[in-house]
């Protein structure tokens, strides 16, 4: 996983390493490992754990952040707490925790309903999982890496074993392991995971207790009118304490849609209060507007950032209304990655150039959403000759971007960003009847 050719690595969250006390940490099957204090839960999204993990910079140091550089979906992000033995596996495209992989037992001390099976003085041998765990179906045995799993739900052991070892596969559990001393063979890797083995991983949902009073998108739709997107359809999702004890019961998804010219008082009502409001001291792209003059006198148009949708809304200063949707990609090797979640975007682009041609399926439209790669969309929505803005980012306390630069593309009433990786970094879609943006030619 972690040796793929094209995959970056980066040492960007906790400090230097030095001699820290071991984590105490409690595992809980096909849900958490955590400590009194905070916790890494299954379903978790990327960012919520970065800020654990920024909260506890004290305790959990040298953290490696892994992902593919050049095709970031084809495999999993991967947060390595290498100080501390244990790797965070998040899904590529839903960004939240799926696997923890605790792969050097000597680093980390673990329990178990407040017992220790791990640390110091605990060898976490065979013995000791079966008396910590109970009973199991018998071990899966790998010939190829000679080692056992032994699996129970939520949680996988693995043990190395003597390639001459022979395995008995109709004993059960922890016996079917073919060692003629049980304290001989210690736990060589341990899986928390859901679903029902490690051969049927599932991307959990987020968890009833990682809401805070936070709403999530699961999609965001564009509104399509004359072939333009003129609003978005938000598919949300909340935490309702209100309704009954089961995890479905406390989940409420609800649907909301945000048109241009929109008030302020309609975008509170459908999403909530923003996270924050960004008043815009300066419009780098209005250069390129066709309506662009130095002598004219500017308001403030201010943001509305709703950080947890991966959305920005641009309200106008004179008429408070909606003017400009911003949607978020957040892919790693982006400026702006883990700022925002990740907005599951979709947005029709009807009568363009078919991608394929079926005769009984007649002409096909076009879709830009948030697993599309621009390098494939863009034969069949800007000329060849037009060139891109080039966006370079930077701030007034950070003037480098490591990550280089971004390239703008006008299409439509839409303004797309693509990564040097051909992904889309986000899409800005404002409104046609407002001279502020105009398509870049």
């Amino acid at each position: 996983m972690t040796n793929n050719p094209g995959c970056h690595f980066s040492s960007c969250i906790g400090g230097n390493l030095a001699v820290t006390k071991m984590l105490d940490l409690e595992v809980i099957p096909g849900r958490s490992l955590g400590s009194d204090q905070w916790e890494f839960i299954l379903g978790m999204t990327f960012g919520q754990v970065v800020n654990i993990l920024r909260r506890q910079c004290r305790l959990i140091k040298d953290i490696h952040v892994i992902y593919c550089d050049q095709q970031p979906l084809s495999m999993d992000m991967v947060l390595n707490l290498t100080q501390d033995g244990t790797k965070l596996i998040f899904d590529s495209v839903s960004q939240r925790l799926k696997v923890i992989e605790i792969y050097n037992l000597s680093k980390v001390k673990l329990k178990y309903c407040g017992k220790h099976f791990n640390s110091p003085q605990v060898q976490p041998t065979i013995e000791k999982i079966n008396s910590s765990f109970g009973a199991t179906r018998p071990a899966v045995y790998d010939a190829t890496q000679q080692l056992f799993t032994v699996n129970f739900r939520g949680l996988a052991f693995l043990f190395p074993i003597p390639a001459d070892a022979k395995f008995e596969p109709n004993v059960h559990g922890l016996g079917s392991i073919p060692l003629p001393n049980k304290n001989a063979a210690h736990v060589n890797k341990i899986y928390i995971y859901g679903g029902t083995g490690l051969s049927d991983l599932r991307v959990p949902t987020i968890p009833n207790s990682c809401f805070c009073g936070n709403v999530f998108t699961e999609k965001a739709e564009a509104i399509i009118k004359n072939d333009l997107p003129m609003g978005m359809t938000f598919h949300l999702l909340a935490d309702n304490a209100s309704q009954g004890r089961s995890p479905e019961a406390k989940r409420q998804p609800f649907v909301r849609q945000i048109l241009f010219g929109d008030s302020v008082q309609d975008v509170i009502s459908a999403l909530g209060a923003p996270h924050k409001t960004f008043y815009k001291s300066e419009d780098k792209m209005k250069i390129h507007s066709k309506s662009f003059s130095v002598d004219k006198q500017q308001t403030s148009d201010y943001f509305y950032n709703y950080f947890t949708l991966g959305v920005d809304i641009l309200l106008d200063a004179n008429t408070h209304q909606v003017k400009k949707f911003i949607l978020h990609g957040n892919f790693p090797g982006h400026y702006n990655f883990n700022i925002y979640h990740r907005c599951n975007f979709e947005i029709p682009l009807p009568n363009v150039a078919p991608v394929m041609y079926d005769p009984e399926a007649g002409v096909l439209n076009l879709s830009l959403n948030t697993c599309s790669k621009w390098d494939t969309l863009s034969p069949y929505l800007v000329k060849s000759s037009q060139k891109p803005v080039v966006l370079n980012r930077s701030s007034h306390m950070n003037t480098t971007n490591p990550f280089g630069s971004t390239f703008c593309y006008g299409v439509r009433n839409m303004i797309v960003e693509a990564m040097p990786n051909h992904h889309v970094a986000s899409v800005t879609i404002y409104d046609p009847s407002c001279l502020s943006v105009e398509e870049i030619d």
